[in-house]
């Protein structure tokens, strides 16, 4: 997309509501009211059931935006509503709005419709927070300027309006921020898998499926999708981006999937393809990132960054320099030649299965459990039988996912201890006890950690503060 150029001059929006009152909301209103009164008339935020008065809502309400809070009934007329991504669009809250509105669009596309160049769409069950922060990374080691945006923390429209000419967004998104555009069109849009989660928001696997597409729905011939070709669903996905003849660079760890454009490893070593040109990069050994689908990750990136003009040498200095992301199997420390690692953004089965790929077989004291998704078990079991020798599981899926190992365990003949413990605190003392030198304690959960957090970093964080105060112990 060459040259500057901003819808937003000739865009009026009119009355707008804005649904949720967490940072999305927050920023989505403050954005809009920082448009009136030329080309927003109001701008009304509906807080939602749970919301109260406070200091949120005062400082919202002195910046001109009225706050409703208590509610998820929606009353009066708009032009424009715009919805926060945990908000699912067949909910009543959604319904209301969108009955006394125009048109609802989420925050995601609100920002793109403001500010339409140099986007980046990054998308897949596992393996976004990487890959995002990655391609921001090899952006500005490429001399550009990026900032990470979207399902990362940073709702975009708090860096629309400030934004330096020629900077690019590279916006990490969730299946419910997709679900919510209609017009998104990145220059480049990546979908690294799909495999099931968060169906209880789009109720079937097709869906959730459907909604993950959509960041390649809009793209065009001169646009770059790069796509994993590793499971199912996306290699379905790649087959319908090339026959709307689009330039789909096919994304595997397996081999060369032999396509003009590819990224793939060969035979250890990171190769991209772009409309026939191959870049030959670095050995996977050489990232500061560990397992198979971090060097996807790593493929990923790289093919985003190569596509944007970054040169061969600074796309390879800035993957070797680029270093693990808190919570995403991050080294944690050591203590009695005993490694510890915080992957606690596994909150989902795949997931795990796909860090445990990071460590020899055999040589892992998993910790797992959370709040149950009541997700199917019989692939995780398999995977933690052939590579862990122990699983200390916890929390309120505990018992269920020990089960399951169990039954996994006696179908397997696997030699896997089953150990049990009521919460985090008990479950990694169980795993420092089990554990010896030359293993890894891996807290890799599987689940969500809503029965006894408020989210997954409060979680990795304990974990932390505990390998810390037992090396202090050690001391």
């Amino acid at each position: 997309m060459a040259g500057e150029k901003n819808m937003s001059s000739a865009r009026l929006l009119g009355d707008v509501v804005v649904l949720g009152l967490g940072r999305t909301g927050e920023a989505a209103a403050r954005y809009l009211a920082s448009l009136a009164p030329g080309r927003v008339r109001s701008v009304t935020l509906y807080g939602g059931a749970s919301s109260a008065e406070g200091e949120r809502t005062r400082a919202l309400e002195a910046a001109g935006v009225r706050v409703v809070t208590g509610t998820e009934e929606v009353s009066g007329s708009f032009d424009l509503a715009v919805t926060s991504p945990g908000i699912p669009l067949d909910a009543p809250f959604a319904r209301s709005a969108a009955a006394c509105s125009r048109e609802l669009v989420g925050e995601v596309e609100l920002a793109f419709r403001e500010s339409p160049e140099r986007w980046v769409a990054v998308t897949g069950t596992n393996g976004k927070t990487t890959t995002t922060s990655l391609v921001t990374h090899l952006l500005r080691e490429g001399g550009l300027e990026a900032s990470s945006v979207g399902n990362i923390g940073t709702p975009p429209t708090e860096l629309v309006a400030g934004r330096p000419a020629g900077g690019w967004l590279v916006a990490e998104l969730s299946s419910f921020q997709l679900a919510a555009t209609t017009s998104f069109h990145p220059r480049v849009a990546v979908l690294l898998n799909v495999t099931p989660d968060h169906l209880e928001w789009h109720h079937t696997m097709e869906a959730y499926a459907a909604a993950k597409e959509r960041a390649l729905a809009n793209l065009g011939a001169a646009d770059l999708a790069v796509v994993s070709v590793d499971d199912d669903w996306c290699r379905a996905a790649a087959r319908r981006c090339e026959e709307r003849g689009l330039r789909v660079c096919r994304l595997s760890t397996a081999g060369d999937p032999g396509s003009p454009c590819a990224a793939f490893l060969r035979e250890g070593t990171l190769v991209v393809r772009l409309d026939g040109a191959e870049h030959v990069l670095l050995d996977a050994s050489e990232l500061k990132i560990f397992g198979t689908h971090n060097a996807e990750n790593a493929l990923a990136a790289a093919a985003c960054a190569l596509e944007l003009g970054v040169a061969d040498e600074l796309v390879r200095s800035g993957l070797r320099s680029f270093s693990p992301i808190e919570h995403r199997i991050e080294p944690a420390g050591e203590v009695g030649g005993v490694r510890y690692v915080n992957d606690s953004k596994a909150t989902n089965t795949d997931s795990v299965e796909k860090a445990l790929t990071a460590f020899p077989a055999g040589t892992v004291v998993l910790m797992l459990g959370g709040h149950d998704k009541m997700t199917d078990l019989s692939s995780l079991a398999s995977a933690v039988c052939a590579r862990c020798r122990v699983a200390v599981c916890f929390g309120e899926a505990g018992e269920r996912i020990a089960a399951a190992l169990e039954a996994a365990r006696a179908a397997s003949g696997s030699g896997l201890a089953v150990l049990r413990a009521p919460h985090l605190r008990e479950a990694f003392d169980a795993a420092v006890a089990s554990a010896r030198p030359g293993e890894t304690v891996l807290l890799s959960p599987a689940c969500s950690s809503f029965d006894e957090f408020s989210n997954m970093a409060e979680r990795g964080r304990l974990f932390k503060r505990l390998v810390r105060e037992l090396s202090g112990e050690g001391a």
